[in-house]
């Protein structure tokens, strides 16, 4: 049984709040607390997500650089958030927002440490890097296969000395010295001889040679036939410059120079090769040689087949000329004429014979064209070895810069590819065919008469008449080199080389000026003849023509006269500073056209000259007669040296 107080009232919502009160009632819950819990877990699962995508992110950031050496580039964890991205915006990243700031004290330390830690590349370049090896002094400069001038013969030796250190440096080395025996060359083994013990000096000094087995040398000399000078080659250099010296002169003219290094390759071949050496050939010579047309080309081949390397100390070729004229000293003090076959640059002839009227052509005839033969040049450029200029033609002549001559250099390949060059153009073929046809000798043409004697009207007609008849051939000369050459006109238009535009150009300006100055002399002879002038000073009794401004002849001929000096002029500006440029000036300097000049000289009465013979003239010739006698040279031909 149960007490009730009756003096409470009890209502129901109290009965309800005396239940008991679980927080976990789900359905007394507020509805906002709720939602703010539904909230917070969502946010918990995105700030999840996030997390392991930035993980992921970082991750695969750092595998991208991992060649990276990680101790080169240290950085501390703390410090991870401060690098952050370089970001051009100032607004902070999250996790920099949230932490704290660091102090100045902290910034410094945090310096110091990457500049401590982070280690700072080694410089690329170094000071012994700028200074040359010692290997550099011993190797050969890189002009192999081309022309050189290394200043005379004393330069060609040292620039050897460093060719041979170079080789002898590579492995064993055999040198075989090559000696022209022509009485010209002389003087170049004499001067070779006596440099021979410094260079081999020179070789010990760059340790070129280690022991008496490295270098091994023999010497052989060459005219009409080859001669072996050491049986064997040798190691003792003051038995080399006795054999040189020893070395006998040869008069006979031939210079068989390809036969030579044929015979000597193939002599000491098998030395080479059981030896395992490298060999080089120099030859030592002022000509040209001889025989190119029958062993050049076997020469080469075997050369190149062997790798034996080929140099020359040698003269430059005269210009478009096969032949020099000298005074050769036969004798002390007796001087005779001698002819040295010295060139040409080139295959065949590329330039025109002509004489030059009114001015001296000894310049001209000796006139460098600043490359070495063509046959000898060859030999140098296919086995990658060195022609070296010790000497130009003559010491007198008009010199050429080698910067000028660069793009001039002749065509050193076969004389089968040459040809087939020459035949693709017409301009060319033209040219060499007409160069040719100069050089022939049934084809020589005549210098025509410039002095004439008049001790009276009729001495004076005679002697134009008797000049008239070789001039008719001259023209008739001309007008066929102008008709040959004016073939390939068309085809100028088509040659790329300037060497071949030179020649061409050069050829037909000359043919033409020459055709004017022939034109002129034929007009003033008649006039002459038909009314001969009167001296206007007492006592002279000869006329002599020179050249003057003034083209006396008919309009077609002053045409040929423009489009010669157009030719010619044009020579100058496009080839400035080469012998095309030089001798175009040469024929320019010399005018078109005809003037009388009256002079006197010692005549008989027939219009003879009287001549007066020197009797030191009469003395010189007896010896210079007597010393060529002694050498079994008869007649008056040029002595061939």
């Amino acid at each position: 049984m149960s007490i009730v107080n009756p003096t409470r009232d009890v209502h129901v919502e109290e009965i309800v709040d005396v239940e008991s009160r679980n927080w976990l009632n789900m359905k007394e819950v507020p509805a906002w607390f709720i939602s703010l819990g539904v909230h917070l877990v969502i946010l918990f699962i995105l700030a999840s997500i996030t997390r392991i995508t930035l993980l992921d992110s970082e991750n695969a950031i750092i595998s991208s650089i991992e060649e990276i050496n990680p101790d080169v580039y240290k950085l501390d964890p703390t410090i991870q958030d401060v690098v952050g991205t370089a970001g051009d915006t100032t607004m902070l990243s999250p996790s920099m927002a949230a932490a704290p700031e660091t102090s100045r004290e902290q910034q410094e330390a945090l310096k110091s440490q990457l500049e401590n830690e982070i280690e700072t590349p080694e410089p690329i370049f170094d000071d012994a890097l700028t200074q040359p090896a010692k290997e550099e002094l011993t190797a050969a400069v890189e002009v192999t296969g081309e022309t050189d001038r290394p200043g005379g013969v004393a330069g060609a030796i040292d620039r050897l000395t460093l060719e041979i250190a170079a080789a002898a440096k590579e492995k064993k080395l055999l040198v075989v010295w090559l000696f022209d025996v022509s009485p010209s060359v002389t003087k170049r083994r004499n001067q070779i001889a006596d440099r021979f013990e410094n260079v081999y000096k020179q070789l010990g000094i760059l340790e070129a040679a280690e022991n008496e087995n490295t270098l091994k040398t023999a010497v052989a000399a060459f005219g009409a036939k080859t001669e072996i000078i050491t049986k064997d080659p040798v190691s003792d250099v003051k038995e080399v410059v006795s054999k040189i010296r020893s070395i006998k002169e040869d008069m006979t003219g031939d210079e068989n120079v390809f036969g030579a290094v044929q015979m000597v390759s193939k002599r000491w071949l098998s030395y080479k090769r059981q030896g395992r050496r490298n060999m080089m050939i120099i030859v030592v010579t002022d000509e040209a040689g001889t025989d190119a047309e029958q062993n050049l080309e076997d020469a080469i081949m075997l050369t190149k087949r062997n790798g034996i390397k080929c140099y020359v100390v040698g003269n430059a070729a005269p210009f478009g000329q096969r032949d020099v004229m000298t005074k050769f000293e036969i004798e002390p003090g007796v001087f005779v004429d001698a002819v040295s076959e010295t060139g040409p640059e080139t295959i065949a002839p590329e330039r025109i014979k002509l004489p030059f009227w009114g001015t001296s052509a000894y310049d001209i005839r000796q006139l460098s064209s600043g490359y070495g033969p063509y046959g000898l040049t060859r030999l140098c450029a296919e086995t990658n070895g060195i022609f070296f200029i010790t000497q130009d033609t003559t010491e007198k002549g008009a010199k050429f810069e080698s910067a000028d001559m660069r793009d001039y250099h002749p065509d050193y390949i076969s004389i089968r590819d040459y040809d087939k060059r020459v035949r693709m153009n017409m301009a060319k073929a033209s040219l060499v065919r007409t160069a040719m046809a100069t050089r022939a000798s049934k084809r020589r043409l005549p210098i025509p008469t410039l002095r004439f004697a008049a001790n009276n009207d009729n001495v004076l007609r005679q002697a134009i008449t008797a000049a008239q008849k070789p001039v008719s051939e001259l023209d008739y000369g001309l007008n066929e080199l102008q008709v040959m050459l004016e073939q390939g006109l068309n085809d100028r238009k088509k040659i790329t080389e300037p060497r071949w535009r030179a020649n061409y150009d050069l050829a037909l300006g000359r043919v033409l000026a020459m055709r004017v100055r022939t034109f002129g002399y034929n007009t003033v002879l008649a006039e002459m003849k038909s009314n001969p002038k009167a001296f206007e000073k007492k006592g002279n009794n000869s006329w002599q023509l020179v050249a003057a401004k003034d083209v006396r002849s008919s309009p077609s001929v002053r045409k040929l006269a423009k489009r010669a000096n157009e030719l010619l002029n044009g020579i100058i500006d496009e080839h400035p500073g080469t012998p095309w440029a030089y001798l175009a000036a040469k024929e320019l300097n010399t005018p078109l056209g005809w003037t009388w000049k009256e002079f006197k000289q010692n005549l008989d009465s027939s219009g003879n000259r009287v001549r007066t013979q020197n009797p030191r003239f009469a003395e010189d010739e007896r010896k210079r007669r007597e010393a060529l006698k002694k050498r079994g040279v008869k007649g008056n031909q040029p002595l061939k040296i």
